[in-house]
């Protein structure tokens, strides 16, 4: 049981890779951030931490929220705060190309991102130890909306986000918009076909996990 459970925190920490490359070619795509990214830089913008530091509150701050929605809170949940947006500005970082300027080259790779950030959230969500911060307030809100599709639910709740990030003065432009209406149908999309449906996943606790090691 202890190896398995360790290589499921191995495909949770492979998972968040793949998603927060995604996350990294949406900011590099240069067209507008997404909601969450807008909002990240909109908190980095008015404190004295950079993007990665600002992600990592931010999502402590949501994981008390996911508590509200009394979603269960997993090795997968601390995982994704503690490293995505650290995982995502080492991809900014190490990222040497030059800035994109190209508006419709700028929109194709966000896109691509958009694929990329679903991939990760499958590979990690399929662990089965809880999803992220994030992505636990996205599926806390489809439960108590089970009658429409989680990509839309996730447009709703991008929209939110990208109101609050507004206020803050974050990024703002047609990628902005792009990743407001898109990504959630992109999510859709990929999830269709691979038939994976994220509310139906079985999620173990941080306790059920610990008590499984200890057998």
């Amino acid at each position: 049981m202890k190896k398995t459970v360790i290589l499921e925190w191995l495909k949770i920490v492979a998972g968040l890779i793949v998603f927060s490359f995604g996350v990294h070619l949406t900011i590099y795509a240069n067209i507008g951030l997404a909601p969450w990214d807008c909002l990240g830089m909109g908190i980095a913008a008015h404190t004295p931490f950079n993007y990665g530091i600002s992600m990592t509150i931010m999502a402590v701050t949501i994981l008390f929220i996911d508590i509200l929605l009394k979603e269960k809170i997993g090795f997968g949940t601390i995982i994704d705060a503690l490293l995505t947006g650290n995982f995502v500005q080492a991809f900014n970082y190490l990222n040497k190309f030059p800035e994109n300027k190209n508006l419709w080259l700028g929109i194709g790779i966000m896109l691509v991102g958009f694929v990329f950030m679903a991939l990760g959230m499958w590979i990690y969500m399929s662990a089965e130890q809880c999803c992220g911060p994030r992505d636990a307030l996205l599926v806390g809100l489809g439960k108590r909306m089970p009658r429409i599709p989680i990509g839309i639910v996730e447009v709703i709740l991008w929209a939110l986000v990208l109101f609050f990030g507004y206020l803050l003065g974050g990024p703002i432009g047609i990628g902005t918009l792009i990743s407001t209406f898109g990504a959630g149908l992109v999510m859709q999309l990929v999830y269709t076909i691979i038939r994976f449906e994220p509310r139906k996943l079985q999620h173990r606790d941080v306790f059920t996990v610990i008590r499984s090691l200890k057998e």
